[in-house]
């Protein structure tokens, strides 16, 4: 009964979710892609992630050792940047490099702007996207699945050549939707990722907003303007291809990076999806969902403003 008759400031009920529990949800939903990732790419694929991981979780510990405060290591936030840095790398990037976008990720995007919360952009697409500035030839060399692994163009650039008129292999919707394809580690299964999505749906991770608003706005302007006329586009191809799937999942749902507002999390959804469906039919990148996502994050604050409700009786003026 004493405990009833505290009185305290709101909120007054509190959900059982923790930012440990939150992050180990989305390790358990990252799991199917970065198997099929280790299956279809090997060895070399299971490497970059521990790399990632390990470069991540001690960049984070050495870097609030240094700032002197206090550690955070145990809320798991590293090792889901790890997680998601290395599904966004080629299994052919060296080791070294893996290592440094870790380092890229945490300290110079998360724990220099404050730490878990804090940062205006996604760690991982930024460290990916740094690395791929950096390093761009090592960053764009694919391999095809397999044993007898060979150099190969990832199903995007083969679609991009193929509009310009050259003839390409292109690959089988079916491959896409499993993932035997060249591309990166954690981005070629669209079905281990719609797996990872489900789950986080059911636990009530995600929304489906983000997602639903991004591949739609994909689907429909590369299904109108990507075809040889209007209307004709293989946008089935463009959903199941390059980092799409991961990203729409698992990137622009980021808690930190999105916006707080059902409105908002549809306006950032179809700007992602235009963004993308621009860069890949009008740029000579063949993807864009990296780009696409970090400037939406970048608009992120600018949403929320217009987004928010206003409280009930309205705003007073203040002199």
């Amino acid at each position: 009964m004493e405990n009833k008759l505290i009185v305290s400031s709101s909120p007054h009920i509190r959900g059982k979710a923790s930012t440990q529990r939150i992050m180990l949800d989305v390790i358990i939903a990252l799991l199917p892609a970065a198997i099929f990732g280790i299956y279809f790419f090997g060895l070399k694929a299971a490497l970059v992630i521990l790399v990632t991981v390990i470069s991540c979780v001690a960049s984070e510990y050495l870097t609030r050792v240094i700032l002197k405060r206090e550690p955070t290591i145990s809320d798991l936030s590293a090792v889901v940047t790890g997680v998601l840095l290395a599904l966004n790398l080629p299994p052919t990037i060296p080791l070294w490099m893996a290592a440094v976008g870790g380092v890229v990720a945490i300290v110079i995007v998360k724990q220099l702007f404050g730490g878990l919360g804090q940062n205006f952009m996604n760690p991982a697409l930024v460290a990916r996207v740094f690395l791929l500035n950096a390093f761009a030839k090592q960053m764009t060399t694919f391999i095809t699945p397999g044993p007898d692994a060979i150099s190969s163009a990832t199903p995007l650039f083969q679609m991009k050549e193929f509009v310009k008129g050259n003839e390409a292999n292109l690959s089988g919707y079916w491959d896409l939707f499993v993932g035997n394809i060249s591309g990166c580690i954690g981005e070629t299964s669209v079905i281990a990722l719609l797996i990872g999505g489900i789950y986080l749906l059911f636990r009530r991770v995600i929304t489906l907003d983000i997602p639903v608003a991004f591949i739609g706005s994909v689907a429909l302007i590369t299904w109108i303007f990507g075809g040889q006329t209007s209307f004709t586009g293989d946008w089935i191809y463009h959903v199941l291809s390059g980092g799409l799937m991961i990203g729409a999942f698992f990137m622009a749902t980021d808690y930190a990076t999105s916006p707080v507002t059902f409105k908002g999390r549809i306006i950032m959804g179809i700007g992602c999806g235009v963004l993308t469906a621009v860069i890949r039919l009008y740029t000579s990148s063949p993807e864009g969902v990296s780009y696409a996502i970090l400037l939406m994050n970048i608009c992120v604050p600018l949403i929320d403003r217009y987004t928010v409700p206003k409280s009930f009786g309205g705003e007073k003026a203040i002199a």
